[in-house]
Parts: structure tokens; sequence; C-alpha cells
């Protein structure tokens, strides 16, 4: 694990794109602060760039660095969150427009991964997590069922954890907040 997160973070911060395991399923990744390594991503997945991205943080103190104003309802859903949950906050800040939505809100989970967690600190960013397919094609429930053509354009495989079986991975669930503590469910 620690030779991965080492070319992992050295890739990164070159402004590849890295494909890699996270709290729910493979993804792809990239500094979040890279505008060129975030449109890499979008021409990867064959997604259009209107979409936004969700962004990963090793610890909840990083998100005070990337929204604008944090709703107090979410360290409260942050501190009960049993499954990998990702929040959409009303403003993000310090971050290009292309891993944010058109009204500007942007998405961000805290990751209970320690090789996530390892990765993220390493390189002091928040960490692009898109799953690891073309748009509307379905996402790989293990490495082995990643398309080889997304293999072949990212700039490093991460060797950890490829070997695991199928199993029951799925993506995050999602909720975004509003400022005065609205809560609307996106995805289960």
């Amino acid at each position: 694990m620690n030779n991965d997160i080492t070319l992992a973070s050295e890739t990164i911060k070159t402004g590849g794109i890295i494909l890699y395991p996270t709290d729910t399923i493979w993804g792809m990744g990239c500094d979040a602060t890279q505008v060129e390594a975030v449109n890499k991503i979008f021409y990867i997945k064959q997604r259009s760039d209107s979409k936004s991205l969700i962004l990963l943080v090793s610890k909840p103190e990083m998100i005070f660095n990337y929204v604008q104003q944090v709703p107090e309802i979410a360290w409260q859903v942050i501190d009960v969150a049993v499954d990998p949950l990702t929040i959409i906050y009303p403003k993000g800040k310090n971050l290009p427009a292309n891993v944010m939505a058109a009204d500007g809100s942007v998405a961000i989970r805290v990751v209970n991964d320690v090789f996530c967690r390892k990765l993220i600190d390493k390189i002091s960013k928040p960490l692009v997590s898109t799953s690891a397919n073309i748009s509307d094609h379905p996402y790989p429930k293990c490495f082995s069922e990643i398309n080889t053509g997304i293999i072949n354009l990212v700039d490093y495989v991460v060797k950890w954890r490829q070997e695991e079986p199928i199993g029951n991975a799925v993506p995050s669930g999602i909720i975004k907040l509003g400022v005065n503590g609205e809560v609307q469910v996106i995805r289960k």
C-alpha cells in the first residue's frame, strides 16, 4: 500500500490521473484543484463538463478550505453517517469551476478508507472521485470490471485491492444541504 501511495501521490502532484479503490467503488481521481487534470477526467469518462464531481477529503476540518459556509447540520450528519455519504454544500471556494456545479455548490465526502485518507494527507489537497466507467455505463463493482480503455488512459493504476472479489460495492449516498439546514436526498 505504501508504494502505491507514493507513486499515486507523485502522479497526482504532476497533474496525472489515477485509478484507485475508494471507500465505495473503484474510481478515477486527480488533484481537485488542477483544472487540466479535472478536464482530463471528463475526457476519459466521456462525460459532459456541465456535471459536477465528488471530492474526497481525509478529515472533516478540510471542508473549511473548500466550502464558503458549512451548514451547522453538516457536522451532525457527518458524525452519525454509518455508510459513505457525500454532502453537497451550497458554495465552494478555492476550487476550479469545473469541479463545482453550475450553481457553485460542491460535493464532498470525508472518507473512512485508510488508503484514501493516507493518499489525501500525502497530497494535502482534495481528491476527485468519480466512478471508473464511461459516463452512462454501469460502474465497476471490482477492478476486473473496469474497461481496459479507461485503464489505458489513466497515468497510474493503484495495485492495492485489485484482487478483491466482486462484492456489494455501491456508490455513496448523496444529500444536499442548504445554508439554513435544509436537507435534500439526492441518492440513497
